[in-house]
């Protein structure tokens, strides 16, 4: 398991370094002058020009590109081109509000969707398979953005239960938060339930023609136990891949619904950066989304690895 480990942790490293590169060269080739963007329409080519020295742009992207890289390696994610603000303090708080929405998402979406896909595996054909299939297929072809929009006009102006913006600050106390974000999490919580819940189901499924269940339903078991007790440990590792999948939906895609809310959070971060060509914001949080995606991932590896036994053989037999 170490040997994978690390196999895992060098190949996710790999992959960042390949990404910083996307993101960087992504940033660099948007039209448009930074400079002209920052300063505004009315400086003059005198302060243009100086301000691009000041930002390096008249030195090779490769370099730019090294000195960027090694600030990163560092924790140094450089300043904000609008108010010279150091980017990882203004990040943290950010991202710590990302996680929270996220967590409070997942803790919801989680626990309901493997258990609704495991209830219409067992009840397959039957009117909560059906009812389940009908509900997650028209929650996956809603546009997130339609989801948000209808929860503030059901939830926030009709009913007046929750305010239509999350205001997240400094110092919130933990009622305050869950009351301020309710609205984009349960926005988050349909979007990604119904992924996980067909994910759940179809792997459930596909392990039931198995020789190995025949047989379980032969010995006069139950379909509820065969499922529970024969099935679901094999079919575990696609289940954990859609969850990590979805839990790093949930703080990389949450672009749209931060916006829409006005929470606080990377995502929104990211869109200002992108109106103000506030290019190191944007290079920043796009590192940052691709950095939790990957972790994401090799988590849902090992622990794939750790809850299904023959993956778990076949690799120490490697």
């Amino acid at each position: 398991m170490l040997r994978v480990l690390l196999s895992r942790l060098v190949l996710g490293i790999l992959t960042l370094l390949a990404v910083s590169v996307l993101i960087f060269a992504s940033t660099e080739i948007l039209p448009g002058d930074v400079a002209s963007a920052v300063l505004g329409q009315g400086a003059t080519p005198a302060a243009l020009e100086e301000f691009r020295k000041e930002l390096g742009l008249d030195r090779p992207g490769y370099v730019r590109y090294g000195e960027w890289l090694s600030g990163v390696v560092h924790g140094d994610l450089g300043q904000a081109l609008t108010n010279k603000r150091d980017i990882m303090t203004s990040l943290r708080p950010r991202f710590e509000n990302t996680l929270f929405l996220a967590g409070l998402a997942a803790l919801v979406a989680v626990p309901l969707a493997v258990g609704l896909g495991i209830l219409a595996a067992i009840n397959e054909g039957k009117w909560v398979d059906k009812t389940a299939n009908i509900l997650s297929l028209a929650a996956i072809s809603v546009p997130e953005f339609f989801i948000a929009y209808l929860l503030i006009l059901l939830l926030s102006v009709e009913l007046r239960w929750f305010p239509s913006l999350a205001t997240i600050y400094s110092g919130m106390s933990l009622s305050g938060r869950l009351y301020a974000a309710a609205l984009p999490a349960t926005a988050l919580t349909l979007l990604v339930t119904a992924h996980m819940l067909r994910m759940t189901r179809s792997s459930v499924l596909s392990i039931m023609s198995q020789p190995y269940i025949e047989m379980a339903f032969l010995k006069g078991l139950s379909r509820a136990r065969v499922v529970v007790r024969h099935a679901l440990p094999n079919a575990a590792s696609p289940i954990i891949a859609v969850v990590a999948l979805n839990l790093a939906y949930l703080i990389t895609g949450v672009v749209v619904i931060e916006v829409i809310f006005v929470y606080p959070g990377v995502g929104q971060f990211m869109v200002d950066g992108v109106s103000k060509r506030d290019l190191p914001v944007v290079q920043a949080c796009g590192l940052i989304f691709a950095a939790a995606f990957i972790l994401l991932n090799i988590f849902a590896d090992l622990f794939g690895m750790l809850v299904n036994p023959r993956l778990r053989k076949s690799t120490i037999g490697n």
